[in-house]
């Protein structure tokens, strides 16, 4: 049987650091079983605004797939294997933290632009391995859902990352055009910007949802989903299996 529900934008945590200003859909700040709180493969989904100058410390990880889709400005990113890049919008990041990194990311203070960029966490399908840094440039205007990040084999996103049960899918539409999203397990759809109706799953067929809300589905069909203004743009992580990591 199907379920959804869906996750107001008003409904997130919200948290405010020096120069950082984050909006949680899975409780993140403080000490969580990140596993307990996840939905399919899917631990973490923060919206963030980074004032420039400011940014996240650095700070280790451990055995996480980290992707960091930039919706305005851009990030700086630097860690421990060596790996740098610069992240602008209608670019994706994707870290493979392994067997462990030190990295940050920072607003370079000279942008004198707020950055917003939507981070997501998964677990690795194994445990181990070196760290790695992927970017990708991601065009969206007229191409429908684009495949943005996957482990699924078979699969051919922009970028790999080290999971074979999620694929991140984005799509940027203009007012009244549609878009069909993959049936899957566990799907989690958030509106960036605009907004959207989505038919399929019957708690919501025809519920509107705006920027900042998400959509959980499990064992949902194909999503039908229409822009109800310009410049709209979802991101969607269809998912074969639900998450039992415990990352912190």
């Amino acid at each position: 049987m199907s379920e959804s529900r869906i996750v107001r934008a008003a409904d997130r945590t919200h948290w405010e650091g020096e120069g950082l200003y984050t909006r949680q859909s899975m409780p993140f700040t403080g000490n969580f079983d990140l596993g307990e709180n996840a939905h399919g493969q899917l631990l973490v989904h923060n919206d963030d605004l980074i004032d420039p100058g400011s940014g996240v410390d650095r700070h280790f990880h451990r055995d996480a797939e980290i992707v960091t889709w930039v919706i305005a400005g851009e990030v700086h990113h630097d860690d421990s294997s060596g790996s740098t890049g610069l992240v602008r919008a209608g670019q994706v990041q994707a870290m493979s933290a392994g067997t462990g990194v030190n990295h940050r990311e920072q607003n370079p203070r000279a942008t004198r632009t707020v950055a917003r960029v939507i981070q997501m966490w998964l677990p690795p399908d194994e445990l181990g391995g070196e760290p790695e840094y992927r970017t990708a440039d991601v065009p969206l205007d007229g191409r429908g859902a684009v495949l943005v990040a996957s482990g699924v084999p078979g699969d051919e996103p922009a970028v790999a990352i080290r999971n074979d049960a999620a694929a991140l899918y984005a799509a940027r539409l203009g007012a009244g055009e549609a878009v069909t999203l993959p049936a899957a397990p566990y799907g989690h759809l958030f509106v960036v910007t605009g907004a959207i109706v989505v038919a399929g799953p019957s708690a919501v067929d025809g519920d509107r949802l705006a920027e900042g809300d998400a959509l959980r589905t499990v064992g949902s069909g194909e999503l039908q989903v229409r822009a109800e203004e310009d410049a709209t743009e979802i991101l969607y992580w269809a998912m074969r299996a639900q998450a039992v990591s415990a990352l912190r």
